[in-house]
């Protein structure tokens, strides 16, 4: 399976990815993450995706923080540069303002991004699913017309929610990647602000990751703030590649 990782841009965003490119698939890139203004999902996507090609390169794209205009345009560009996919949500509100409501669901702006007036040619276009929704929804919507699916909040109480989903992408040939979120001693504080489950610690981290093999396409391995602990993880992940 790949073995991404989330990518939470900084300034120094393209030294943190040569520091990592050797442990990993590619990247899922976080967008102004908890709201907060950030160096852009999509552009730095499209950097990374231009220096290192052979990567997968997925931004998160958060429509609150977007018009229809800017949706188009990012979304043609992503298509443009040849990034592997657009993993669309509503997501957080902003931080600063008001969120952005004109596109009124993930599955409106997947439409339009679709429609004639954005003419995009190959992007692929991706759902997120939160543990915290009862299965049946949950494999309802990744059987609609999305091109790959995340599932959120991965621990053992949702891993059985996980394997229905999985047969349930199987069956109809849709990638499925799963966050993998790592608990450490230094970021138990941010863990709490995200109000994530971990999937596992540090000690546990290929023990939970031998679960997966054959249910994901892939794993977004984080340790949430923690850089140190994501080299770690991402050397402890690396029997898992398959890529």
């Amino acid at each position: 399976m790949k073995i991404l990782n989330e990518f939470v841009p900084t300034r120094k965003f393209f030294k943190l990815a040569e520091e990592l490119k050797d442990l990993v698939d590619g990247w899922n890139v976080t967008d102004s993450a908890a709201g907060y203004p950030a160096p852009s999902g999509v552009v730095v996507s499209c950097l990374l995706k231009n220096k290192y090609p052979d990567k997968y390169v997925c931004p998160i794209f958060i429509l609150h923080y977007k018009g229809p205009v800017e949706v188009g345009g990012l979304a043609l560009a992503s298509d443009i540069v040849g990034l592997d996919g657009l993993a669309v949500t509503m997501g957080d509100k902003p931080s600063i303002g008001e969120p952005i409501k004109m596109l009124p669901s993930s599955e409106a702006a997947r439409d339009f991004i679709r429609s004639d007036k954005v003419k995009i040619k190959n992007l692929k276009l991706g759902c997120l699913l939160s543990a915290r929704s009862n299965v049946e929804d949950a494999i309802k919507r990744a059987q609609e017309p999305w091109d790959f699916v995340y599932f959120m909040r991965l621990n053992d109480d949702s891993f059985e929610q996980l394997k229905a989903v999985s047969a349930a992408c199987k069956k109809i040939n849709k990638p499925l990647f799963a966050y993998f979120l790592v608990g450490t001693e230094k970021n138990k504080e941010i863990v709490k602000v995200i109000g994530w489950p971990v999937t596992a610690t540090m000690d546990t981290v290929e023990e939970k990751a031998a679960r997966l093999v054959g249910l994901v396409d892939g794993i977004i391995a984080t340790c949430a703030g923690d850089a140190e602990g994501d080299k770690l993880m991402l050397q402890k992940l690396q029997k898992f590649r398959t890529a």
